[in-house]
């Protein structure tokens, strides 16, 4: 079998890989609706093919702060996977599920330390969103995908970019970016960055009947 390349990728199998984006942020959603005990509303998620260089552009600003959990994929397929926030939007998750403890929150906590507490929360918000997310992308191929520990970063958008471009670096010339924006009373965005081998990206195309 001929390598599949990204051109081809992008060309016919973009709409499929999008409908994994919406099943994938959709999951994620109803696994934070049930985490913070509130109905959450998800906007039809923007699902891109880009290149690397691409990316820093669509979170933002390279300089804003963000707040970022990454973990390695492995199983049937290999790879990484990053769901990355601005840090106001991370501190209102937080405040959720602390019942308020953090006060008002504004554009001030952009400058503020998350202390352990915090941080601990984020943790637990990313692992159980990341983890809803590879479940239904799990679920669709039947295939088994085994995420590692998550790793917990608070920087500038382009340091944390840092982490994944080194493992895109070994693996494809385009990611795979779903931008989510949650809502109950306020605005949270996030973004999915799922950065799979090629090998995975035939494996995950081959298992849904469109290789």
């Amino acid at each position: 079998m001929e390598n599949l390349s990204m051109d081809e990728l992008t060309n016919q199998y973009y709409d499929v890989l999008k409908e994994l984006g919406n099943i994938g942020a959709g999951n994620a959603t109803t696994a934070l609706a049930q985490m913070i005990g509130c109905k959450v509303d998800m906007s039809v998620p923007q699902v891109q093919l880009l290149d690397f260089s691409q990316l820093g552009d669509s979170l933002g600003s390279e300089e804003e702060i963000m707040v970022g959990i990454y973990l390695g994929v492995d199983g049937d397929i290999s790879g990484s996977m990053m769901f990355i926030q601005k840090k106001v939007s991370a501190a209102n998750l937080v405040n959720k599920l602390m019942c308020g403890m953090l006060g008002v929150v504004d554009e001030t906590i952009i400058h503020a330390e998350f202390g352990e507490m915090e941080c601990s929360a984020i943790m637990e918000v990313g692992n159980i969103i990341t983890g809803a997310y590879l479940n239904a992308l799990s679920t669709l191929t039947n295939l088994k995908i085994y995420p590692s520990v998550p790793q917990l970063a608070i920087d500038m958008a382009s340091a944390l970019l840092s982490v994944p471009a080194v493992e895109f670096g070994l693996f494809a010339d385009k990611i795979l970016l779903v931008q989510t924006k949650f809502s109950d009373d306020i605005e949270l965005d996030g973004h999915f960055i799922l950065i799979p081998d090629m090998e995975s990206y035939e494996k995950i195309l081959k298992a849904l009947g469109v290789m």
